[in-house]
């Protein structure tokens, strides 16, 4: 069985050959996951391969981080860029999709790197980071731009950033008056929890609310070391947000979304969003159907409390946006 209580266990594993002598890939499975290296980054923390039951082929935490070669299968309705962040990025590294807020994407590496990614084709291990000319451009533009109200962080992973670079765009934003709180969209305390430490909170104390939204799929991925660091977050004054993704084999069954809400009430998250897969290129397995996602939220109303039931949403095309997924 998978050991929940390790922080730093091993080094993170970023091919094929790795994976395989770690025992999370299969002898046979090899082949294909060397063709699906050669298109999308691979990466599984030590913190997370501990986490895997390698004696279950059918184990969900694998299922969300080991590549198949399924992924090199592109269905007729995947697209390279299903938010279609690129119609509307003004300057690199900003995206403005709703009047009152913007994503910054400081940079585009993650300390894992999930299968069903909707920005799979561009995050990866050479990082995509802001030049500080990009990051300038990115700045003056949120300066010039008094409509934001929020600057919502993502990647990528900022929390990869060091705790030094981190607090300066973080203080750089929370100058500007008419800016009022920041989030962070993050994976790093569930997959890299040990990153979370005093210099990172440190780098969190700007003066302005700073939100911290955790992307968990499946209940295991709050083990004993991602409480504590979730515990040194809320400690620290932080609020924290859950997000999620419908998954097939992962939380696709009114048991695991009961288990991994409950998780993230334990570890103080609040369930916010549960995403529909995004249409990315090679992850039409684990797709599930809008009907089947509302039955199974449907399921849990009276079964569980109603802050531990997040909002299902899924992405409009053409940069339509999120909208709550509702009954046709």
């Amino acid at each position: 069985m998978p050991d929940g209580d390790i922080t730093r266990q091993g080094r993170t594993l970023r091919s094929p050959r790795d994976l395989r002598e770690a025992g999370l890939l299969r002898a046979e499975a090899e082949a294909g996951a060397v063709l699906v290296a050669e298109r999308f980054a691979i990466s599984v923390t030590g913190h997370v391969a501990g986490l895997i039951d390698r004696a279950d082929p059918a184990d969900p935490v694998a299922r969300q981080y080991i590549p198949d070669a399924a992924e090199l299968v592109t269905a007729p309705h995947e697209v390279d860029d299903p938010t279609a962040d690129a119609p509307f990025t003004p300057v690199k590294g900003v995206v403005h999709r709703y009047p009152d807020r913007a994503l910054l994407k400081p940079l585009l590496a993650c300390p894992i790197y999930c299968r069903f990614c909707f920005r799979r084709e561009v995050v990866g291990p050479d990082g995509g980071v802001l030049s500080e000319a990009e990051l300038e451009a990115a700045m003056a533009w949120f300066e010039a731009t008094p409509a934001i109200r929020e600057v919502i962080l993502t990647g990528g992973d900022p929390l990869m950033l060091s705790p030094r670079r981190l607090g300066a765009i973080l203080a750089r934003l929370a100058a500007m008056p008419h800016i009022e709180t920041l989030r962070i969209h993050t994976r790093v305390p569930v997959a890299d929890p040990g990153r979370v430490d005093g210099a990172l909170l440190g780098a969190l104390e700007v003066g302005k609310p700073v939100f911290v939204a955790v992307h968990a799929n499946h209940a295991r991925e709050f083990a004993p070391a991602a409480i504590a660091a979730l515990e040194r977050l809320a400690r620290a004054g932080v609020p924290l947000l859950g997000q999620s993704v419908l998954l097939r084999g992962v939380n696709d069954s009114a048991e695991a979304l009961e288990e991994l809400f409950r998780a993230m009430l334990r570890a103080r998250v609040t369930p916010y969003y549960l995403h529909a897969l995004d249409p990315a290129p090679g992850t039409a397995r684990f797709a599930v159907p809008d009907s089947e996602g509302l039955a199974l939220l449907q399921s849990l109303r009276g079964r569980v409390p109603g802050h531990a039931i997040p909002c299902f949403v899924r992405e409009l095309p053409q940069g339509g946006g999120k909208r709550p997924v509702t009954a046709s």
